[in-house]
């Protein structure tokens, strides 16, 4: 009897333990921070989304194509790098191609792509930087290097009927700066760029 009574006792305060870690960390502490998230970085905590007006085109963290039905790109916005992300971009497909700096199969493709976009943008191909011609290691990432942007202004403000000078200044504008300072490199959101883009001209 009195090891049944020890029994039940022990099973009720596991129990009771149970419930109560349940309502301090699985309810209130997730509570706690995601209230601390969208009180302080409600943009961030909520995905960071992009929005043109009232409709979201996107996520500040995801990079996409612009391109037409058939895949290829259009030369009135500004280009991406390559994705190696299922079709591209796919973020339920995150990767890099693994291939190492020695890869045949990349060297071939690098060539491709770097003849590419030379011949897309009317420059030659030793003008091409390298996150033109590479994917990133998640293959979703939405920035380029401020050299890749400013390549692609000529053809932008050709296609656009827009002066080089104003695509370009728009192109400055966008640069995002080292993280603290001095981590990292400049970028571009390309996704941000192109919605100003479109202000721009309209």
């Amino acid at each position: 009897m009195s090891t049944t009574r020890t029994a039940v006792r022990t099973h009720w305060v596991a129990i009771r333990t149970m419930l109560l870690f349940t309502l301090v960390l699985g309810v209130a502490y997730t509570i706690v921070v995601t209230g601390i998230g969208q009180v302080s970085l409600p943009a961030q905590a909520n995905g960071s989304v992009v929005r043109s007006g009232d409709e979201v085109v996107g996520s500040a963290l995801i990079g996409q194509s612009f391109t037409d039905a058939d895949g290829n790109p259009l030369p009135a916005w500004f280009q991406p790098r390559p994705s190696a992300a299922g079709d591209g971009y796919d973020g339920g497909t995150s990767s890099g191609s693994n291939y190492g700096p020695e890869n045949e199969e990349l060297i071939t493709a690098i060539e491709a792509r770097k003849a590419q976009v030379a011949e897309f943008n009317g420059v030659s191909p030793e003008d091409v930087p390298a996150d033109a011609v590479t994917a990133s290691a998640s293959g979703l990432d939405p920035h380029i290097s401020p050299e890749y942007a400013r390549l692609q202004v000529a053809r932008v403000a050709e296609a656009r009927g827009l002066s080089e000078s104003d695509v370009a200044d728009l192109v400055e504008s966008r640069i995002q700066a080292r993280d603290l300072g001095y981590l990292g490199e400049p970028t571009v959101n390309v996704l941000q760029l192109n919605l100003a883009l479109a202000e721009l001209e309209g």
